[in-house]
């Protein structure tokens, strides 16, 4: 495709984004007010599958995973490439207070450990409803598209149950990607930085995680005679204290966190419950000290619990790789992200210890993963998300008052189509694969 040509089909995919726009934020809005939690998105699945369905794909996979949907593109022009975009569709047991007309007032009463109040407070109702819109702009150029692309809706990206599998993970165990095989993989995240500024970093975009569950068991007994048993609660309280000091023993230059998030008892006000189980997540910006941090966490939680008479029982679970973005797919994609937004509206961002399982997909098979800005937020002196006077401020994800600019979807929906159009007509590839 030369010059000209590809100018034509860049016009032609942002005059299709300005078409569904509407569409796009009726989508996301529809999501937000009926989330679902990880596992459990079998009504977003439907809907999903249903308008790629209407699209006249190639192919619309369903039951992936539980409820992942992938939808086949093949282009009308040959070339033997495939990008893979790639959207979450989970909620979160948050409660939503983002004060929209539009905010949810789900509960799953039926959820392990709940029930729980249920919204999107971490914007994958956003990625979802773009990747629908670039589905949509990408299906009405197919004729000009040399290759396949692959819509990619993965469910349970928060983590499943701990005793049910899903995610990333999931879908390629199931091989979900198998056929055809992706050549590149591009996802993004909706973050409190800027409206539409896309913000990268190369190496870990995101980092390791884990999810920890340390279950300390003592012998229970009335509450009046704490003598006569062994109580689990002052060695749990002692292990949360602890892990406080176990930065101390680690490359201060190395960011790592131990959150717990959740401490679950058995027993009443006046028992002694035989155990304490604490449920929390490991982080790591470098994926090496992983191993080491757990290592620590368990003699930690097991000598605590030795030294108040208890034993304590530490569980690494559901780990989730770093998300890699290598300086060569940066190379390649950071032209095509400069012409989208315009290159003031791209930066290079800091660390993060969040994490997000499309890097079992990026890790794979190559690819990136960037942040899309979508608050009311503008970049001080030093480049850092401070709030736009007189806007709503900078919320956080995960935070029950999350909220998202609406008019920035159209944006992601052009990053999808762009990024997918370079790849497949060979301008965006790293330098070992041109």
């Amino acid at each position: 495709m030369d010059a000209t040509d590809a100018t034509t089909l860049y016009a032609e995919l942002d005059r299709r984004s300005a078409a569904v726009a509407e569409q796009v934020i009726a989508w996301r809005r529809h999501l937000h007010r009926h989330p679902e939690l990880s596992n459990r998105e079998g009504a977003t699945a439907e809907l999903i599958a249903g308008h790629l369905t209407s699209l006249g794909l190639d192919e619309v996979r369903t039951g992936i995973a539980g409820h992942g949907v992938v939808g086949v593109l093949r282009g009308g022009r040959p070339g033997g490439r495939v990008v893979a975009l790639r959207a979450d569709t989970d909620a979160l047991p948050v409660a939503d207070l983002c004060g929209t007309d539009f905010a949810s007032s789900a509960v799953d009463r039926d959820y392990p450990g709940g029930p729980f109040p249920v919204s999107h407070a971490c914007g994958h109702d956003g990625h979802t409803a773009m990747l629908l819109g670039a589905a949509t702009v990408l299906a009405g150029v197919r004729e000009q598209l040399p290759g396949t692309v692959l819509f990619v809706f993965q469910p349970a990206e928060e983590g499943p149950p701990v005793t049910e599998a899903g995610g990333a993970r999931q879908m390629l165990a199931e091989h979900a990607l198998d056929d055809p095989e992706p050549t590149m993989v591009f996802g993004m995240h909706l973050t409190p930085h800027p409206k539409g500024h896309v913000g990268y970093r190369a190496g870990n975009q995101y980092a390791a995680s884990c999810l920890v569950k340390i279950t300390v068991t003592g012998r229970q007994v009335h509450g009046s005679t704490p003598w006569q048993g062994v109580d689990p609660m002052p060695p749990a309280a002692a292990i949360i204290t602890g892990i406080g000091q176990l930065y101390r023993q680690l490359d201060a230059y190395h960011p790592v966190t131990v959150t717990i998030g959740h401490v679950e008892d058995i027993g009443r006000f006046n028992i002694i419950g035989e155990r304490v189980t604490l449920w929390g997540t490991v982080r790591c910006a470098v994926e090496s000290d992983m191993a080491d941090v757990q290592r620590r966490l368990t003699r930690l939680a097991e000598h605590t619990a030795e030294a108040h008479g208890c034993t304590a029982t530490v569980e690494h679970l559901q780990d989730v790789p770093a998300v890699d973005n290598r300086q060569e797919w940066l190379d390649a994609a950071l032209p095509t992200l400069r012409r989208v937004v315009g290159a003031d509206r791209v930066l290079e961002t800091g660390a993060t210890l969040g994490y997000d399982d499309v890097s079992e997909f990026v890790n794979a098979y190559g690819g990136l993963y960037v942040m899309l800005g979508a608050q009311d937020t503008e970049l001080d002196a030093a480049g850092n998300p401070v709030p736009t006077p007189g806007g709503r401020g900078i919320v956080p994800n995960h935070n029950p008052h999350f909220y998202l600019d609406d008019d920035t979807l159209p944006t992601g929906v052009r990053l999808h189509a762009h990024l997918a159009a370079d790849h497949l007509t060979g301008r965006l590839l790293p330098a070992d694969r041109a």
